[in-house]
């Protein structure tokens, strides 16, 4: 059942076009995700349909009887309020009553003597019992432990960000509701409270409707993608994997029918530079076939990050660190830590928030002091750190001043230079953008511009505090592309799955007693490495949890890894090339004749073909083999 109707919807900041004349609706089982880059309009889109801004023209139609629920990016909050008053926001009798049930407990509580607070307890615990309103309260402290807030009665004013944010997300959870709209809800929280939201949201009822850069998550948690796209909006039907392919298909279908145009264009082009004969019907109607086609133009062209930066030279020594500690107070952050980090190291850091992970990078640059143990980096070190809060950014610069005062240009990998100005257009900053005050840009277009000045610096080490949170999922894939080639280390603090598993080869874990563990692989090799611990640990034998990855069974599961992977997809097709490839210098072989120069050369080009076809066909047996045993594991 359809349970809101969007019709030629339009929105536009300015001269900025967000989205025009879009249509679609929301049935009551549909899970969708909303993607597009950064500053497409994807937040303001969500608030339009969620009645919190009007559109320039089009309708939002809601049934009478549908609730909404929505979770705003960056929700506000009365620094004043309890987690429980917060989380019971809202003006429905339930809430009303929750409300004041918990501001009277705690009245009553303070003053247990109070005979009047004690009757307007009794009423009210009465009121409850017919509103049902204690499985709601008992829900909303079990998804509040979850999030991992415990303290139910602490002033919001006094929690961190991160905290606020997931109080605002066990509000958005518990209230009853057909439409649940969600902006970046995986933001600010650890990867197994990831997890758990993601079960959660699989399980519940109802429409949902979300912004997020998890891939893993809209895999397994949607059934539909909306993208936003040049102001369009396209609707595929499936999770991410199959948008994927729609997408290709459909970006496909659209050149090809571009190039259709082109040719018809061409040829209508030709007859009129010859010039009409005579005014007749059939003339005037190839006149105004013409102009049609002339009129029916396809954006083709591509919003692509291109991340092209060169990196300062690294000597032999990186970043030593040796028996480091850290606590504040009684609480101890990290004990005894000590690594050395190599010249291309991948390094992914998770563990639960407040564990410590941003703390260890902060030693790492310096911010920081450690209570004991020794950090060193090396002299040729120039590290690029990329924190969770660009809090530094003088928003009344404009974009082009905020990067020049990294730098004008960077070296390229060809010898090159690249100006700021051509930086930031392959950041999508058009030169219009770049002239524009950094206050008007959205949240994600921040971030970006942010990652590019840490780039501009020409780093060689790159520490990157949560890098996925605000980003587009196109910024991430160039991103990620980059990281594959970058000459240097990374270190990279993230609680997205799928960034770790692309990205890192070593994943250290922060244990509850400040420790920190290593793992060889990514995030699901260190999943995988935990569920093998938790299987021994209930068979009841010992496993020592300093033992090291290497020493593990050798019969342990054996996976792709994500190169593996591709390389798998691919090869059958790569093959095939390269046997077209033999094919025509055959070919061409035979119809030399005498020119034994030409000959020669296409001997040699033969067989360095024939060699390639070889390593080819070798990779491919071990690809499939590996394939079968994965398969019969």
């Amino acid at each position: 059942m359809n349970i809101v109707s969007i019709e030629k919807l339009s929105k536009s900041y300015g001269m900025k076009n967000l989205f025009s004349n879009v249509s679609f609706g929301i049935d009551e089982n549909d899970k969708i995700g909303l993607i597009g880059v950064n500053g497409t309009g994807k937040s303001t889109f969500l608030k339009v349909i969620a009645g919190l801004e009007e559109a320039d023209d089009g309708k939002v139609m809601i049934g009478n009887t549908i609730e909404v629920q929505y979770l705003a990016q960056n929700p506000s909050f009365n620094p004043s309020d309890t987690v429980l008053d917060q989380v019971f926001q809202g003006y429905s009798p339930i809430m009303k009553l929750l409300r004041e049930y918990q501001q009277v407990l705690l009245a009553a509580e303070d003053n247990p003597k109070d005979q009047g607070l004690q009757k307007q307890l009794i009423a009210l615990s009465q009121q409850m019992d017919g509103m049902n309103g204690w499985q709601l309260e008992s829900e909303a402290k079990i998804i509040l432990t979850q999030l991992g807030i415990t303290d139910f009665t602490a002033k919001v004013g006094t929690l961190s960000g991160g905290q606020r944010k997931r109080i605002a997300l066990a509000s958005a959870l518990i209230h009853p509701a057909d439409l649940l709209i969600l902006d970046e809800p995986t933001n600010h929280i650890d990867n197994d409270t990831v997890a758990w939201l993601e079960e959660y949201l699989h399980k519940r009822k109802g429409a949902l409707l979300m912004i997020t850069h998890d891939r893993y998550f809209l895999d397994r948690v949607v059934n539909r993608i909306i993208e936003l796209d040049k102001g369009n909006l396209y609707s595929y039907t499936g999770n991410y994997s199959l948008f994927l392919e729609l997408k290709m298909q459909r970006e496909a279908d659209q050149e090809a029918s571009e190039n259709k145009r082109q040719n018809l264009l061409r040829n209508e082009l030709a007859w009129m530079r010859r010039g009409a004969r005579a005014r007749t019907t059939k003339q005037k109607a190839r006149i105004e076939r013409f102009e049609k086609l002339s009129d029916e133009k396809v954006d083709l062209s591509q919003d692509r990050v291109e991340i092209i930066a060169g990196a300062s030279r690294l000597g032999r020594k990186i970043i030593e660190i040796d028996n480091v500690c850290k606590s504040f107070g009684e609480r101890a952050i990290i004990q005894n830590f000590s690594y050395i980090v190599l010249r291309n190291d991948r390094m992914g850091i998770v563990g639960p928030n407040g564990s410590g992970k941003s703390t260890l990078l902060n030693l790492v640059t310096q911010k920081l002091n450690p209570d004991s143990g020794v950090i060193e980096i090396g002299q040729t070190v120039k590290i690029g750190y990329f924190s969770q809060e660009n809090t530094d950014m003088d928003e009344e610069l404009r974009v082009i001043e905020y990067i020049k005062e990294e730098a004008n240009f960077i070296p390229s990998a060809d010898g090159g230079i690249i100006t700021a100005s051509q930086m930031l257009e392959r950041f999508l900053f058009s030169p219009e953008m770049q002239w524009t005050p950094i206050r008007k840009l959205s949240g994600g277009e921040k971030r970006r511009l942010y990652l590019l000045r840490i780039l501009m610096g020409s780093p060689n080490v790159l520490l990157l505090d949560e890098p996925t949170n605000d980003l587009d999922i196109q910024t991430l894939t160039i991103l990620e592309d980059y990281l594959d080639d970058f000459p240097g280390a990374v270190i990279a603090v993230s609680h997205d799955r799928y960034f770790l598993d692309r990205v890192v080869e070593k994943v250290f874990a922060f244990e509850k007693d400040g420790s920190i563990r290593q793992y060889v692989g990514g995030y699901s090799d260190y999943q995988s490495a935990l569920a093998y611990d938790e299987e021994k640990q209930n068979q009841g034998k010992e496993t020592s949890s300093e033992q090291p990855q290497s020493e593990r069974p050798k019969e342990r599961s054996r996976k792709f890894t994500f190169k593996e992977q591709k390389e798998y997809e691919e090869i059958d097709d790569v093959i095939a090339s390269v046997e077209k490839e033999i094919q025509i210098v055959g070919a061409r072989i035979n119809n030399t004749g005498s020119n034994f120069a030409l000959l020669q050369e296409l001997t040699e080009v033969q067989q360095q073909l024939e060699k390639k076809l070889e390593e080819l066909l070798e990779r491919w047996t071990y690809l499939n083999e590996l394939a079968e045993e994965i398969g019969q594991q």
